[in-house]
């Protein structure tokens, strides 16, 4: 069950950090069943977003580290047996990066926990090398090939995420990367290709999700007094994921 906190202000690394809730997870946030921790607060506005009450930092509660990994400590035999580990997750995690470098320190060096950071990529400049080196996998969304839509799903460039992209490539850090397949947005075959042969192209991707857009956080955009755009585009079918996912095979990715 997500644990979900009320509304407090925001924080900064030294005194513990913003969180949205946390909650077990099998499959969609690193491999085997993971503790994920979601952080408040994004500089995206991305139109799909399914946890737009993660958007504001303002929506989490403060929280400790301590508090955070004691949570986490709870389940760790569990999470060994189950193959998993830790995810950091948002909102986005790089918008508070002291608090998420200490989050990862300490489930992979106190709870031997394997570590995997969820980002945009975006604030990716804000990660340094001592957070990355304790971070074994990163789930990078890679959103679209075409800079002008990339700036119309999301509010902001394209170019930060390819940027961080080639670090971790340079790093030998493993990525996963999320693309979310919008039909009359983002499953062009140009804008497939282009993410596809980019990813290819950097010798560190182990896998692809191709994540077929949906509605489940339609329900939450209206709580919270805002438009969801996308309430009239349709999710996509089998045969159009099944194309997306072979546009990625073609270029030797494993793309599930």
């Amino acid at each position: 069950m997500t644990v979900t906190f009320p509304a407090t202000l925001p924080v900064g690394p030294a005194t513990g950090g913003s969180v949205h809730s946390w909650d077990l997870s099998t499959g969609v946030d690193g491999p085997g069943t993971r503790f994920v921790v979601f952080l408040a607060g994004c500089p995206l506005n991305c139109l799909y977003c399914h946890n737009p009450d993660t958007m504001r930092m303002g929506n989490g509660r403060r929280t400790s580290a301590d508090e955070v990994v004691a949570e986490a400590s709870k389940c760790t035999a569990f999470l060994h047996a189950a193959g998993g580990g830790a995810t950091v997750s948002g909102g986005e995690p790089l918008l508070q990066p002291g608090f998420s470098g200490e989050l990862f320190h300490r489930f992979k060096h106190e709870l031997g926990l394997h570590t995997a950071l969820d980002t945009s990529g975006f604030l990716g400049a804000r990660a340094d090398d001592a957070l990355l080196a304790d971070v074994d996998l990163v789930l990078l969304d890679v959103k679209s090939w075409d800079r002008d839509l990339y700036r119309r799903l999301t509010g902001q460039r394209l170019d930060p995420t390819l940027d961080f992209a080639r670090r971790l490539a340079d790093l030998g850090k493993e990525v996963w990367v999320r693309f979310v397949l919008v039909p009359g947005l983002t499953d062009g075959a140009d804008n497939v290709d282009g993410v596809a042969s980019f990813a290819a192209s950097l010798g560190n991707v182990s896998r692809v999700d191709v994540l077929p857009f949906h509605k489940l956080g339609a329900a939450k955009w209206a709580s919270l007094g805002r438009e969801f755009a996308l309430a009239d585009t349709p999710v996509p079918t089998a045969e159009q994921v099944r194309a997306a996912r072979g546009a990625f095979a073609a270029h030797g990715l494993h793309a599930v």
